[in-house]
């Protein structure tokens, strides 16, 4: 369908079906729709490439002059509607393109902008950043017959006027770890017509006139999103779609941190080495009583230093994350001081289960249940939380025991799916992670945190509860036996030292006390700096 006129190829476009074509620089295509019927008011043309810019205008002279191409190629314009089209970089560029009509009763996407820069702007705009998506677009207008003048956009507020539009807003997730153009360009169709949104994307919201055109997501980085937004008209019921927009959240130009090496070196190495400590607890955490407890008194005190950190300093993350592992060191260690010391087993099992709660109850707001607008308030989520996460010691203060062998089954196998999403992208990171992000951004609360789950989820998922159960299940059958809990670190000590000092026949009797002991060892090494004494004659004692 592709001809030459005068040395620029000029595309025909059918109605309603994509098309691949190939751009340059230096040579601009004119696209061109023929046919059109009498009831058609507007024609919807769209152009979609995965990571390059793409010009496109209905004036041949202003694309010629963008792009520095020559103006020997200046054409008059057909009768027919037509676009130019050219690729803004040096390279060729493929694009996907397509066209649409709408009727006389159908709304018109943009028709009422007065934000961007075209008079009827259809387009959905984009902009991510680490934390958030954030999409905005202009509000539609009524539909009309082509000719007549469309109507009035502040005409009034009643039904009669656009303020009767809805408009619903769509998700749909690309596959993950997959970053390809052709892999785009195939699901892009799936979001590009009314039915097609509908049958295959994700409906998130609705929002009426009174409401801001403009919506925020969680950013997914590394995963690719199509968004797109129907308006529907009630009094005719018709619709109508917005041209689709996709992001990864990442760039495809940066030489570090791109899309496709995401995880940071350190970020690798402090989840790998938690993993394997992680893995260790989830089946052997109950019988090494004080490495569970410093594992747990890590993750509380690295997840209130790291917060700290973020909000009150300006360092580098990679700094931020080797302080952060310094606290949870501290932090541990003063949770297995504080048990060696007053051996409470109250004190101990409040922390672990605070740790199994915080994780349980990031889990529940996982679900779509995060996402109701009465958990926008702030006050409301933190309330919830809180009750949410007590909720799991209070429950099990009768028999700590379970409650140490599942929070050490599952806490600990959790740990190695974070190290997996290091490698591997995958949306159960995301249970902790939105949280995080909740906690260090204060307009976090608006934003929808729906993420995709697919096959690489469900084997993950799988891999979490088999080592969950497998963890809790070994811990049971060996703890069965035993004492719930050790004695007393402290008075055991202490018994053991008066045991000591009144038994002679003890050889551990007539070993000097510890501070006699580092006395006699700083002796010995002042000895080692001082200057052998001149030799004379010594007359020994006789005792």
């Amino acid at each position: 369908y592709s001809v030459f006129w005068n040395s620029i190829p000029i595309l025909m476009l059918s109605l309603g079906k994509f098309r691949n074509v190939l751009l340059n620089q230096t040579s601009p295509v004119e696209a061109v729709i023929r046919n059109i019927a009498s009831n058609v008011t507007v024609v919807i043309f769209q152009v979609h490439a995965q990571h390059s810019d793409v010009v496109i205008s209905f004036d041949k002279v202003r694309v010629l002059l963008l792009l520095g191409c020559s103006e020997t190629l200046l054409l008059p314009a057909g009768p027919e509607p037509s676009v130019f089209l050219c690729s803004a970089s040096k390279s060729c560029l493929q694009v996907h393109n397509c066209s649409y009509l709408l009727c006389v009763l159908d709304p018109i996407p943009g028709g009422c902008n007065l934000e961007f820069d075209l008079e009827v702007d259809p387009n959905i705009y984009l902009d991510y950043t680490l934390v958030d998506i954030h999409i905005k677009f202009a509000p539609a207008n009524l539909g009309y017959t082509r000719g007549a003048n469309p109507p009035l956009c502040d005409s009034g507020t009643g039904q009669s006027s656009r303020w009767r539009l809805h408009y619903d807003v769509y998700q749909y997730f690309l596959p993950e770890n997959d970053l390809s153009e052709m892999v785009l360009m195939s699901h892009i169709r799936k979001m590009s017509g009314v039915q097609s949104v509908k049958a295959n994307g994700i409906k998130m919201l609705t929002l009426t006139a009174d409401d801001k055109t403009s919506v925020y997501f969680s950013s997914l980085p590394g995963q690719g999103v199509i968004y797109n937004v129907i308006v529907w008209d009630p009094l005719w019921n018709t619709s109508a779609a917005y041209i689709p927009v996709h992001t990864y959240a990442c760039s495809f130009s940066d030489l570090v941190d791109n899309c496709s090496s995401l995880s940071k070196l350190s970020t690798k190495v402090f989840f790998t080495a938690f993993a394997v400590l992680g893995l260790f607890i989830c089946f052997f955490g109950h019988r090494f009583w004080k490495t569970d407890l410093f594992f747990m008194g890590f993750i509380v005190a690295a997840f209130v230093f790291f917060v700290f950190i973020t909000r009150v300093t300006g360092l580098s993350y990679d700094v931020r994350l080797i302080l952060t592992a310094v606290a949870g060191i501290i932090g541990g260690l003063l949770l297995v001081v504080s048990w060696w010391r007053f051996g409470s087993v109250l004190l101990s099992m409040f922390v672990i289960g605070l740790v199994l709660g915080f994780l349980f109850s990031s889990m529940l707001f996982f679900t779509p249940l995060g996402d109701y607008r009465v958990f926008r308030d702030d006050v409301v989520f933190w309330v919830t939380f809180t009750c949410v996460a007590l909720m799991i010691p209070v429950l099990f203060v009768g028999c700590p025991r379970i409650l140490n062998i599942l929070a050490s089954g599952i806490v600990g196998s959790y740990t190695v799916i974070l190290a997996i999403a290091c490698y591997v992208y995958t949306s159960l990171s995301y249970i902790t992670l939105d949280l995080l992000r909740r906690v260090l951004n204060n307009y976090f609360s608006r934003a929808y945190t729906n993420v995709p789950f697919q096959k690489n989820d469900f084997i993950i998922l799988s891999v979490w509860a088999m080592l969950a159960l497998g963890g809790v299940t070994v811990q049971l059958r060996r703890e069965r036996s035993e004492v719930p809990f050790p004695p007393h670190p402290y008075l055991t000590w202490k018994r053991e030292r008066e045991r000591r000092s009144t038994n002679v026949l003890d050889p551990s009797h007539h070993i000097p006390p510890l501070r006699e002991r580092i006395h006699n060892k700083l002796l010995h090494i002042k000895e080692l700096f001082q200057k052998d004494q001149p030799a004379g004659e010594r007359t020994p004692l006789l005792l």
